[in-house]
């Protein structure tokens, strides 16, 4: 199942999960109904043996009412719920302790982590997500959560980066992006704020319990308090059929989506004896997965492996079992777990030798030949691999990050820098031009900023073009650390320095919609984009459009561009596409069309992506610009594109 396929039964869970809320919601009427006609004296023990009797005996109104009521209050649970997550997977690393890991971190493990992940997203062609580590928790798991790769942030534990070797931790990570790009995150952030709504009852049970005993305490009241009491014992018993219920629903959800993450993480990384390692490893210690945070319940369903005991475990178990994990991955399996040994940490720095080694001679000798045949680069080989990267596009990631300027790489994981190298990036060539975009930062820049993009723009400037868009990614985590009033500066003075020149080239329009469209995301809470449009027929012009710019940024020759639309049109099976001319594209109607397109439903986008490389593709060449615009689109509709390797 690939990316595209992958989005779209996601799409289809989401229309399960609501199914399997209302039944639960139908469930708990029903019972908080029997509860109270039994509690008021509405039935009694008799017409309740009596099915016939209870339904001719029913007060009609006071069902509607109840039911009415419980209605309300599990919607607004739920919607609270909703809105307190609005904040994305920040706010569910937050509230199970997680402390954000700094880019620029010199603790060994924690580099090794942020460097397992710099590697995933480079060679996944998204931004690096922000890291957090659950310092308290000894057991090894791990989790993704956000609404979209654009507020995606992955959780790891202390165990986990402690006690898991480098191949072990790359299986766990590939394993949480899958989730990532699977769509797995958004349903999982909707799992917990529909169980909130059905736990509710149980919790409004526990305040009118301790209401109840405060009244009787003060002997202030008879058989109202008696009643109220029996209420409150009540509705605890239904918010445990509520927590069952709950159970039951994240098992169905859940479960069959940790085989294909598990699966993902090995065609990812080619390397079964990473993510079999770590769930062994797990099995070898004495904390295992579990975690403590008592936060962990609402979220079990998002971990890697296991992380709470549940009550009828076999049921309501999030997690496939360990064992039937291990033998998916590893047939052969002996059975025996693996208990931590100080191996790995030897392992670990042979195998940093070994990269460290494998980089600088692939980057003397084939690497170099890639930069000078770039140009070259397979775009439908890429396309393949939205949301599904291979082994070796993982390697090339590495390689990318070892060949990069330390001043630039170590810049960019820390606020200040990453604002800087991005500044750097879009400085002008020419002279007059670049002296007046430096002049804007001098008098706009945050403190320090004007200072470091001066030191930089020389090793920025000797940058071959395949290194801008893996530097913006890696840029990304340090850039969502600003505060908002930064973020706006920085984001109103990357505007103006790009249009200091009169025009803006496609490159520099790339980047710079990449950087807003997942910075913008996070500062300025934007309303989630529905996907409205499965046929492109409803949506042509936009189309017409993207398509033009395409063709224009491959080809010179009105032939070529023809030929090059007419390509991606034939893709498309859309008659009646007109190619615009130059003087018909403006980059605000772009960016509306842009706007549109991302309404598209997945299995909609893959077909205009594939448009956009058929025509790119159409002479079997691909200049760097022409890749890095088709993985601008990309980027923009959320899906990740990976660089494209020769």
């Amino acid at each position: 199942m690939n990316f595209f396929e992958s989005q779209d039964r996601v799409r289809k869970h989401t229309a399960l999960l609501v199914a399997l809320f209302v039944l639960a919601v139908v469930a708990l009427i029903v019972m908080t109904n029997l509860l109270v006609m039994i509690v008021f004296g509405f039935i009694d023990s008799q017409e309740l043996r009596d099915g016939g009797t209870l339904f001719q005996k029913m007060d009609w109104r006071t069902f509607a009412a109840v039911s009415v009521g419980v209605g309300v209050v599990v919607l607004a649970g739920s919607l609270y719920k909703i809105l307190a997550l609005s904040g994305g997977g920040r706010v569910v690393a937050e509230a199970l302790g997680g402390q954000l890991i700094p880019q620029d971190t010199q603790d060994p493990n924690q580099r090794k982590l942020l460097n397992v992940v710099q590697e995933m997203a480079i060679a996944s062609g998204t931004p690096a997500p922000p890291v957090y580590v659950l310092a308290d928790e000894p057991g090894i798991n791990a989790f993704a959560a956000g609404f979209s790769p654009r507020d995606a942030v992955i959780g790891v534990t202390r165990g986990a980066i402690d006690n898991l070797s480098r191949d072990q931790l790359q299986g766990v990570i590939a394993h949480e992006f899958s989730h990532i790009f699977n769509g797995d995150m958004r349903l999982n952030l909707r799992l917990i704020g529909v169980l909130n709504g059905i736990l509710i009852l149980g919790i409004l049970g526990y305040y009118l319990l301790y209401s109840a005993s405060f009244s009787r305490g003060r002997r202030s009241s008879g058989q109202g308090a008696a009643a109220m009491l029996a209420l409150a014992i009540g509705l605890i018993v239904i918010g445990f059929a509520g927590t069952f219920f709950g159970g039951l629903i994240k098992a169905a959800v859940s479960r069959q989506r940790e085989f294909l993450a598990d699966a993902s993480a090995v065609q990812f990384t080619r390397n079964p004896n990473g993510i079999a390692g770590a769930l062994k490893r797990i099995g070898g210690i004495e904390s295992g997965s579990k975690i403590e945070n008592p936060g962990a319940p609402e979220v079990s369903h998002a971990f890697f492996a296991q992380g709470v005991s549940g009550f009828i475990q076999g049921l309501s178990a999030t997690h496939p079992p360990l064992a039937e994990r291990i033998l998916r991955i590893d047939p052969h399996w002996d059975g025996k777990f693996d208990s931590v040994d100080q191996a790995d940490a030897d392992r670990d720095e042979q195998q940093a030798a070994e990269v460290e080694t494998m980089a600088r001679s692939t980057a003397a000798g084939e690497l170099a030949a890639v930069a000078a045949g770039a140009a070259v680069a397979h775009v439908m080989t890429a396309m393949d691999q939205i949301g599904n990267p291979r082994e070796e596009t993982i390697d090339y990631a590495r390689s990318l990050l070892s060949e990069l300027p330390a001043a630039i790489r170590d810049a960019a994981r820390e606020p200040h820098g990453a604002r800087a190298v991005v500044y750097s990036l879009v400085l002008d060539g020419g002279q007059e031009v670049r002296a007046r975009q430096l002049k804007q930062l001098q008098d706009h820049a945050d403190v320090g900023v004007y200072a470091l993009a001066r030191q930089l723009m020389q090793e920025t400037g000797r940058l071959d073009v395949k290194y801008r868009l893996p530097v913006a990614d890696i840029a990304m985590p340090a850039l969502k650390q600003l505060s908002l009033n930064q973020y706006k500066t920085f984001r109103g003075n990357l505007i103006k320095l790009i249009e200091m020149d009169s025009s803006v080239d496609l490159l520099e329009w790339s980047l710079q919609k990449i950087l807003f469209s997942h910075l913008d995301a996070q500062f300025f809470k934007l309303a989630p984009i529905a996907a409205r449009y499965s046929n492109l027929g409803q949506i042509r012009k936009e189309v017409e459009l993207v398509l033009s710019v395409v063709a224009h940024a491959g080809a010179e020759i009105q032939s070529d561009m023809e030929q090059a639309f007419g390509a991606a049109a034939q893709v498309l099976g859309l008659s009646g596409l007109k190619l615009l001319g130059k003087d018909q594209i403006k980059v605000s109607d772009l960016d509306l069309a842009l706007g549109k397109l991302e309404q598209l439903k997945p299995l909609a986008k893959s077909r205009l992506l594939k448009a956009c490389a058929a025509s790119i593709w159409h002479d079997r060449s691909a200049t760097p610009v022409e890749v890095e615009l088709l993985r601008a689109f990309a980027s923009v509709l959320d899906c990740p594109m990976p660089p494209a390797i020769p």
